[in-house]
């Protein structure tokens, strides 16, 4: 693919490829800084009604990245304002969570990676802040994590308020964004509580938050109304989980804690055998739930997508008329 410029260049004087040596290098080099960029998520809510963004998870540490790079690459492809990136399967914490965000800036993509502090002190959270930083990973979602059987917890975070206001004082130029859950954490007293809660998170730092996956949306209308009677004034993107495998309906909504709406039971015990009838089913309801949210004026959606670059493709060919009309032409990327 290069032999063309080098021909036009042999045939060139000397100033006429400096000149063009110099333009190339200089194309080069903006491509660069524009894919190394430090970009503020929660500057994207100052520009846009609404943000749409996807989330992946790493692989195993033993598995090769082979297939997430082509899954960053198909997503990135669909344009999302971000991806996250969730922390490392196996019990292996936040070491492959840079590695991962930094394919996903190489897309052109911002990532927003998440920190777990659970099983974690001071020194290793320093760690992995340095590593993120060496990635040009500028955004962080600060979470406690879930507890792993026979490990130790964490001397110095006890919640994720905690590690929050830790990046905050580190004096690092970290964004930080914060999980909610609109039907309340499962370790918690009460939603009430929960809110109480996530309030210690925004005022140690927190710029904007990404929910727990829900499926009945005037759960996330009331939770949004306790959160304004709390003075918690930060955007909220509502969270997504389109239940297209029976792996999905098993594992994931056992874990979530999720109400289980009448329409989604329904689905489940129609579809359940059925992987095709499931996968549309499952992608038709997740783009219902996007729509009533947008027309409600949620600040964005966080498609939790399994890593499925079909699902998110499907998704988002549905919403991107609704998203350029919400954002304009000028702000739309999709």
């Amino acid at each position: 693919m290069f032999a063309p410029f080098f021909f036009f260049l042999y045939n060139m004087n000397s100033r006429q490829k400096a000149n063009t040596a110099f333009a190339a290098s200089f194309a080069f080099f903006n491509i660069y800084a524009e894919r190394t960029r430090n970009m503020k998520i929660s500057e994207l809510f100052q520009k846009k009604k609404a943000v749409y963004s996807f989330e992946i998870f790493p692989p195993k540490p033993t598995a090769d990245y082979t297939t997430v790079q082509d899954t960053i690459r198909q997503l990135s492809d669909l344009h999302p304002d971000y991806i996250s990136v969730t922390c490392s399967a196996g019990g292996s914490g936040n070491s492959r969570t840079p590695e991962i965000a930094q394919l996903v800036k190489e897309c052109g993509i911002e990532p927003l990676a998440h920190l777990t502090c659970i099983h974690a002190d001071k020194p290793s959270v320093l760690a992995a802040l340095e590593s993120l930083e060496q990635a040009h990973v500028s955004n962080i979602l600060a979470l406690r994590g879930d507890r792993i059987e026979g490990a130790q917890e964490s001397k110095d975070f006890a919640h994720a308020s905690d590690l929050i206001r830790f990046i905050r004082e580190s004096g690092r130029d970290f964004d930080i964004a914060a999980a909610c859950y609109p039907e309340g954490h499962p370790e918690s007293d009460s939603l009430a509580a929960d809110v109480r809660n996530l309030k210690k998170k925004v005022d140690a730092g927190a710029r904007h938050l990404n929910s727990q996956l829900f499926f009945e949306n005037e759960d996330f209308y009331r939770f949004e109304d306790m959160l304004a009677a709390a003075d918690i004034d930060v955007p909220v993107q509502a969270g997504i989980m389109p239940l297209v495998k029976k792996s999905h309906v098993d594992r994931i909504i056992s874990l979530s804690g999720a109400k289980i709406p009448a329409r989604i039971s329904r689905m489940i015990a129609r579809f359940y055998d059925k992987p095709d009838s499931l996968m549309e089913a499952g992608i038709a309801y997740a783009i219902e739930q996007a729509i009533d949210l947008l027309s409600a004026g949620v600040r964005g959606v966080h498609m939790y997508v399994m890593n499925n670059p079909y699902v998110a493709r499907r998704i988002t060919e549905s919403l991107s008329p609704i998203l350029k009309e919400i954002n304009g032409a000028d702000n739309a990327n999709r």
